[in-house]
């Protein structure tokens, strides 16, 4: 579990390419501390899991249906990414609930300077936008922003000058693909009601022969 509040921007060392898969080396110093085989790191809003490190990098497995369905794909050598360490449980919440399992992409179609902040537009598919709502949270690249404004197509943010400058997110340009992460509570409330649907669907009618005789039908 993460909170998309950044740790710090790695750089990617290298990457070695399988036929539907990578191997990934991140060069990075505040997300070394401590850090132990198996450990789950963050990646551009991607939960990732250390096979191996060394004193100032780590390396990680991409598999196929990440690769397919985030930017990590567009990676490389020299590419600055978002990194957060999972969220330890006497931690402050100082973002919302980013689990690291990314829904779906955005692509930026502007970014316009507004005093000390950036708004940013995405556009993405509907079936993520379904769960983006105006003054909700969202993970973009993993990091933790709150939907300043949402139409059928698109969804604005505004970025403040600390996220800026600790996030990659102002290194984009209108055209680039980002990673996105909607808030988790909306799917879970979204499948619950669909089991109740299901439910009450598949329930026999309460309305019997024996109660129609009695209420005098």
């Amino acid at each position: 579990m993460f909170t998309g509040i950044i740790e710090e921007v790695g750089v990617i060392r290298s990457i070695r390419m399988g036929a539907n898969s990578a191997v990934i080396t991140i060069q990075a110093d505040k997300v070394m501390e401590d850090i132990h085989i198996g450990d789950s790191i963050s990646m551009n809003g991607v939960c990732l899991t250390v096979t191996s490190f060394d004193e100032h990098s780590y390396s990680v497995d991409i598999m196929h249906e990440s690769l397919k369905r985030t930017n990590l794909g567009l990676m490389k050598s020299g590419s600055r990414v978002n990194l957060e360490r999972a969220m330890p449980a006497y931690g402050r919440f100082g973002g919302h609930i980013v689990a690291g399992h990314v829904d779906g992409t955005g692509r930026i179609t502007s970014m316009k300077k507004d005093d000390n902040a950036v708004w940013i537009h995405i556009d993405t598919e509907p079936s993520v936008l379904k769960y983006i709502v105006e003054k909700g949270s969202i993970a973009i690249d993993g990091i933790s922003l709150t939907v300043a404004a949402v139409d059928d197509r698109s969804f604005s943010v505004s970025v403040i000058p600390h996220t800026g400058a600790n996030t990659t997110l102002l290194d984009k340009r209108p055209g680039e693909t980002v990673n996105l992460e909607t808030d988790m509570i909306g799917k879970y409330v979204e499948k619950l009601l669909a089991f109740r649907e299901e439910e009450e669907d598949s329930s026999p009618s309460r309305i019997t022969m024996e109660f129609l005789a009695k209420n005098g039908f």
